[in-house]
């Protein structure tokens, strides 16, 4: 409240029927000074409920109206009676106490409809004030002022029963809305069962789904397993067999026969691959693979990272380059999951390089990763098959895809593999000029098998088996 106020004027509470005065009064001033019908009656019914606790509990008082000039301006009332004053009065206006006789719920009532109101009590009396904000358009002027006391005095006799039946309507009224608010709450009570019905199905239908979808998961790792064993074995037989005769094992072979024998046992190796991928998958999709997590140097895995390719780039006539390894810490990952995504990345890159070179490297990376890096000066990827490349199935269609042997899984099986150890894969590319495929994983690997960790993809990562 401001220190700016204006007397109004002020009534005597000595016989009930001034509470029913306090109230007429207090509906005028508010009506004259510009508040709406709602706000008149929320602020005479708070005036006339603090009024008659005063007549009932110190049986009487005196009600001052006035004007605070704010910013904002206020119309205030102060009841005050000089009676035992108000017991509990925190509990009370807290809602922690109702007395016998209802004087909390009174006291509350009014604090809500109210914009301001304020409570002081001792053993000499209490007083109480409160009051309601005026429209922001209203200026409190002294002609306003005064023209406002002024209707008030020519309605200065009491209309008891013009003022019951107002207060009636203003019941039927809010009862009216009460029961539009009622009507409301059960639509809403209606469409939110509805929606919660709905919910439930959709939830139930999810289980469903999900508990099939679980038996399907099985089922497939059942076949798979199945598979592996089943055409593994005469997978192994027929490559065998085709390694026997391309030796001379069974006699010299004629050059077709030599060209069938070969495109047979091409045949098989891709087959096999396929198996070997598929089954690889599978695993991680069911979580049943085992990670293997050991310390052991990058320089060892490039070692034999080397002699194992080093006939298939004797064949391509492409050189493949394993640079020196700095000063890399021994790493603690599954080793064979590393060397198995390396694998996929060089195999790949010596598959479409005609010429030039693959280059592969390994640096210290921030906050304790390391990556593994496949440059190539093959053909390159468009940049809208980036998008697609670790796809599972998918191939980039280039002039040497029919040449070469390829399961489209090995890229995503790749990926798999590094979101296991807690890594990521990304490559970069240019048409003509070559990729480079990177591998970043933790030097130090605590992801649980199975699990995808929170691993933000680097700018770039496509997907893609070529």
């Amino acid at each position: 409240m401001s220190t700016t106020t204006t007397p109004l004027l002020s009534l005597e509470l000595a016989r009930e029927p001034d509470i029913v005065l306090v109230r007429q009064r207090a509906r005028q001033l508010a009506s004259a000074l510009g508040l709406d019908a709602q706000e008149q009656t929320r602020l005479a019914t708070a005036v006339s409920e603090i009024a008659r606790n005063a007549f009932q509990y110190a049986g009487g008082g005196r009600v001052e109206f006035s004007v605070d000039h704010g910013p904002p301006a206020v119309l205030l009332a102060r009841i005050a009676d000089r009676g035992p004053g108000i017991p509990h009065i925190h509990d009370i206006l807290e809602g922690r106490y109702v007395s016998a006789t209802g004087l909390g719920v009174g006291m509350v009532g009014a604090r809500r409809l109210t914009d301001c109101f304020e409570v002081t009590s001792d053993d000499k009396g209490a007083s109480v004030l409160l009051g309601k904000r005026l429209p922001a358009h209203v200026f409190l002027t002294r002609s306003l002022i005064h023209d406002a006391v002024a209707a008030v005095a020519a309605n200065a006799a009491l209309d008891t029963h013009g003022e019951l039946k107002q207060q009636n309507q203003e019941l039927l009224r809010a009862l009216s809305e009460l029961r539009e608010k009622q009507t409301e709450n059960e639509r809403l009570a209606q469409e939110l069962a509805e929606t919660n019905r709905g919910v439930l199905a959709l939830y139930a239908e999810l289980d469903q789904r999900a508990g099939y979808l679980e038996r399907l998961n099985e089922l497939k790792t059942h076949f798979l397993s199945d598979l592996n064993h089943e055409i593994r074995t005469p997978l192994n037989a027929v490559r065998n067999v085709a390694r026997l005769l391309l030796d001379g094992y069974e006699g010299e072979l004629t050059e077709r026969q030599q060209k069938a024998v070969a495109m047979l046992r091409s045949s098989t190796d891709s087959l096999s691959d396929l198996v070997n991928d598929w089954l690889d998958l599978a695993k991680i999709d069911s979580g049943k693979i085992d990670l293997r997590v050991e310390e052991f140097h990058v320089d060892e895995l490039f070692g034999s990272l080397r002699a194992l390719f080093r006939p298939l780039a004797a064949e391509t006539k492409v050189p493949l380059i394993l640079e020196a390894v700095g000063t890399i810490p021994p790493l603690v990952t599954d080793q064979s999951k590393v060397a198995q995504v390396l694998r996929n990345l060089i195999s790949n890159a010596l598959k479409f390089t005609q010429k030039g070179e693959v280059r592969v490297r390994a640096v210290v990376g921030p906050t304790e990763t390391v990556t593994f890096s496949v440059a190539d000066s093959g053909i390159g990827i468009e940049a809208e098959d980036l998008l697609r490349i670790f796809e599972e199935f998918e191939q980039v269609n280039s002039p040497l895809q029919g040449r070469v042997r390829g399961t489209g899984l090995g890229l995503p099986l790749s990926r798999r593999l590094a979101h296991l150890i807690g890594g990521e894969i990304s490559v970069r590319s240019t048409v003509g000029v070559g990729s480079t495929f990177s591998l970043t994983i933790p030097m130090y690997c605590d992801v649980v098998a199975g699990a995808e960790p929170n691993v933000a993809a680097p700018q770039g990562a496509g997907s893609a088996d070529a």
